[in-house]
């Protein structure tokens, strides 16, 4: 069996990264967090949950520095988490029937 290799997948990172097979915005995710989007997409809610409690809580006793710092990593950890969640749920759609 001396036939060449008809492998045409990307060799290593740098040639998952070059041409990955997603659509538009979806290539700023790493390829091993779109295999798990789901996954990383409830854990982004639930550390941006976390982060979010601490800022109230810094509002409450005054630290609003700490609070704003809290806050500003809180919004993109629930913006990401819910992009993800719901390309996740897009991906899973069933097709819809024609018209």
């Amino acid at each position: 069996m001396n036939a060449p290799d008809d492998n045409t997948a990307a060799k290593g990172p740098r040639g998952r990264w070059a041409s990955p097979p997603r659509p538009g915005l979806q290539r700023l995710i790493n390829p091993w967090e779109y295999r798990h989007l789901r996954a990383f997409g409830v854990m982004r809610i639930a550390g941006g949950s976390v982060a979010a409690s601490a800022s109230i809580i810094c509002l409450a006793y005054g630290v609003y520095g700490w609070a704003a710092f809290f806050g500003v990593i809180a919004v993109p950890n629930l913006a990401g988490g819910y992009w993800y969640l719901t390309i996740d749920r897009s991906a899973s759609a069933p097709p819809e029937a024609p018209a």
